[in-house]
């Protein structure tokens, strides 16, 4: 075998090593590596699979950076060469299932299943389709057969009992629900299931029971377990009971405008069902899983469940927003943004579809849309504070401090107006905005205002901190505050840079190296932490070691302000009269 053939031959067996890494992530082991057939017309065998191995490799690339819709197009291209490749089978069944294709992926699945028949995904695609298109005996077989252990082992108890429940077997249902038991932090989901599900059966002195028990067990209130059970308080005619839960949820959760809109928007008709089906049922327990486990840890799991509620409940606007935020925290806003459009303009969660908009053409660097867009939407409704907030949180990104200052001046002054519990964060977000605006004598109140509000917020103690020291004032309380922010946070690099930088201000070079050492550990990418380093290396004597952090900062690329005093230190050393940059 020549060089270049024995090459492709090693590159081949470690990517299938480094492919099985890639889909434990999603709970998929790749089977052995594809075998392809001898091509005709004398090609070498090397020759001929390339077009099929590029496109493998393709996919392979998009999957590990989860950009899963281009990895569905290679592997769908990959797939059309070699049909009956076990591993093509199951990456593209895989990928097909986390964009939401689920024509192509019930197609694929019995392939799947026929390759793997414990595959949890697989049973699961095909449960749904049954459950959608009325063959419930049907989606009861495919639930039946989900394996109870592996990654996907929390999905069965919820899809054995809303398919039971879609042949009318309550008792069955309640069963099912009970094998959560077996996994640990689950009581609270249980339980909040078990509401729902004897909610539809018409039995509400039980559904009371449950729901009853779910509140008790939360002690900060999320939206849907509220939302879910003034919905069904309202429909027992105790709209005061609602009233008095959106208020609780509204209190704990410092305003939310969602809380604020929607028990603002309440009709005196009746209300309808939160679940009308045993469909509804199960599209609201993938969703419940997929929330508890949109985490950065789970968030692939979070994005594939969260697809199945949808593919059962399409027009589920919680699910779509849940859909929206995971798509922008993979860092594909133009797909995010193209999710929140589909939520219609009479939905109770339109508003919060536009806020996460925004963002997204924030992010995608169309600010001036976004800010538009935020001012017509302060402009609507003057009892939501949302859209002033998410102003002055673009504003302050763009180093456009005054601005933000006065877009943070709205959004407290109709907090006040309105009764709304008072946010630390907004008085952290003013003040910091007002300190770089160069309105110290407004920026402390608000600083101590939010650390009143949070006492142990590490942000906070380090910020209000450091701007004590970096101003001469309050100088043991000020380092007394940042050592409790890296206690708090010893992982945060930011944070641990300033408690150096505070040495360094305060004349102790030695504590200043130790410390800014430890933040070049936690992010040794950050140019200002670099350029603080090879300050403190200066002052204590290390002089070749201080130019190789000034230039390492130079090549990280610092701000633009940033660049002409590290190349005057790079060439005449540190200046002892030069005021240095804010760290932190």
């Amino acid at each position: 075998m020549n060089s270049v053939a024995s090459a492709r031959t090693a590159a081949r067996r470690g990517s299938f090593l480094v492919a099985a890494l890639l889909a434990a992530s999603l709970g998929v082991m790749p089977a052995a590596p594809m075998a392809t057939a001898s091509p005709a017309g004398g090609q070498s065998p090397e020759t001929a699979a390339d077009p099929l191995f590029g496109y493998y490799l393709a996919g392979r690339h998009a999957q590990q950076i989860r950009d899963f819709t281009a990895a569905a197009g290679w592997y769908e291209k990959a797939i059309a060469v070699d049909p009956e490749s076990p591993e093509l089978i199951t990456r593209t069944f895989l990928m097909e299932a986390c964009v939401g294709n689920f024509d192509r992926a019930r197609v694929l699945a019995q392939q799947e299943l026929k390759r793997d028949p414990t595959d949890a995904v697989a049973h699961l695609v095909l449960a749904v389709e049954q459950l959608r298109s009325g063959d419930t005996a049907g989606a009861l077989k495919y639930a039946a057969a989900l394996p109870s252990d592996g990654v996907h082992r929390f999905i069965a108890p919820f899809a054995l009992a809303w398919t039971r429940m879609a042949t009318g077997d309550l008792p069955g249902a309640d069963t099912a629900l009970q094998g959560l038991d077996k996994f640990k932090g689950f009581q609270p989901l249980k339980v909040f299931q078990l509401g729902l599900l004897y909610d539809f059966a018409g039995k509400t002195d039980i559904a009371q029971r449950y729901y009853g028990e779910a509140l008790d067990g939360s002690e900060q209130l999320n939206w849907r377990l509220t939302d879910v059970i003034a919905n069904f308080e309202e429909r027992q005619g105790r709209r005061d009971h609602a009233t008095a839960l959106y208020q609780r949820f509204i209190q704990q959760n410092s305003g939310s405008d969602l809380g604020v809109a929607i028990a603002a928007s309440r009709t005196p008709g009746p209300a309808q069902k939160v679940i009308r089906s045993a469909t509804d049922g199960l599209a609201e327990a993938m969703f419940d899983l997929a929330s508890v486990l949109n985490q950065a840890e789970t968030i692939d799991l979070a994005l594939l469940y969260n697809r199945f509620a949808l593919a059962l409940r399409p027009q589920f606007p919680l699910a779509q927003l849940l859909l929206a935020d995971i798509l922008s925290a993979q860092q594909k806003p133009q797909e995010s943004l193209s999710v929140l459009r589909e939520i219609p303009a009479d939905s109770a969660y339109y508003w919060s579809a536009r806020l996460r908009g925004a963002i997204n053409l924030d992010t995608l660097e169309r600010s001036d849309e976004a800010l538009a867009q935020l001012k017509s939407m302060a402009a609507e409704n003057p009892a939501l504070i949302g859209a002033q907030v998410e102003q002055g949180d673009i504003l302050r990104n763009k180093k456009r401090f005054a601005e933000a200052v006065v877009a943070y001046d709205e959004a407290i002054r109709r907090s006040a107006a309105a009764g709304l519990p008072e946010r630390w964060s907004l008085f952290y977000d003013r003040g910091v905005s007002l300190e770089r605006s160069g309105q110290w004598q407004r920026a402390e109140p608000d600083l101590l205002k939010a650390l009143e509000l949070k006492p142990d917020q590490p942000m906070v103690l380090n910020y209000l901190g450091y701007s004590w020291i970096d101003r001469g004032e309050n100088l043991e309380r000020g380092l007394k505050m940042i050592e409790k922010a890296v206690e708090l946070r010893p992982e945060d690099g930011y944070i641990v840079d300033s408690l150096g930088w505070a040495h360094y201000r305060m004349g102790d070079y030695p504590g200043a190296v130790r410390q800014l050492e430890k933040a070049i550990e936690l992010v040794p990418e950050d140019p200002t932490i670099n350029d603080h380093l090879g300050d403190a290396y200066w002052q204590t004597g290390r002089l070749v070691e201080a130019r190789y952090q000034w230039r390492r900062a130079l090549q990280l690329g610092p701000q633009e302000n940033d660049i002409k005093p590290i190349q005057t230190k790079l060439e005449h050393g540190l200046n002892l009269s030069a005021t240095p940059a804010r760290g932190g």
